[in-house]
């Protein structure tokens, strides 16, 4: 498996014999964070199309997966994905099934109902957020390990016992 970073914000996966390699189409450019979501999501992707398929006796060694994204602000964040599919030996009457396989990534359906996002301070001394500040927390009342979780929606604060 390849994937080929075709620029800051877009990637291609292909077949290839072997380990996996991550490439850049000049040294200048560096593979980041959103480079690693997008790979995640064709490589996921391109994985459910492949195992039906073999399921299907069709031939996917001609698939290839690209990927592109657009950022938004408030806050700084992917806004949008665009994945798409070129597979020569695909027959026409199969595009609109292999279209829904595509859906069937776990990736996809991930970034469709976006977890819960859970972060822990080990160790140290507690760490007071800027809302139970807000609250009139005191740092010397945090005794406990804060737990943030956050949604796509909102964040809360909850406490637990160490």
């Amino acid at each position: 498996m390849k994937i080929t970073l075709l620029s800051a914000h877009s990637i291609r996966l292909e077949p290839m014999p072997g380990p996996m390699t991550i490439e850049a189409l000049s040294a200048e450019q560096s593979y980041s964070p959103f480079h690693m979501m997008g790979g995640g999501l064709a490589y996921c992707t391109f994985s459910v199309m492949y195992a039906w398929a073999e399921h299907a006796n069709l031939d996917a060694d001609d698939l290839t997966i690209d990927v592109s994204w657009t950022f938004a602000d408030d806050p700084h964040r992917v806004d949008h994905y665009d994945l798409r599919f070129n597979w020569p030996s695909l027959p026409d009457n199969r595009l609109q099934a292999a279209k829904r396989v595509a859906e069937l990534c776990t990736i996809h359906a991930t970034l469709r109902h976006p977890p819960t996002i859970e972060i822990d301070v080990v160790g140290g001394p507690p760490v007071v957020t800027s809302h139970e500040q807000a609250d009139g927390v005191e740092p010397a009342a945090a005794s406990t390990v804060n737990h943030v979780h956050s949604t796509s929606t909102s964040a809360t604060t909850e406490r637990r016992a160490p």
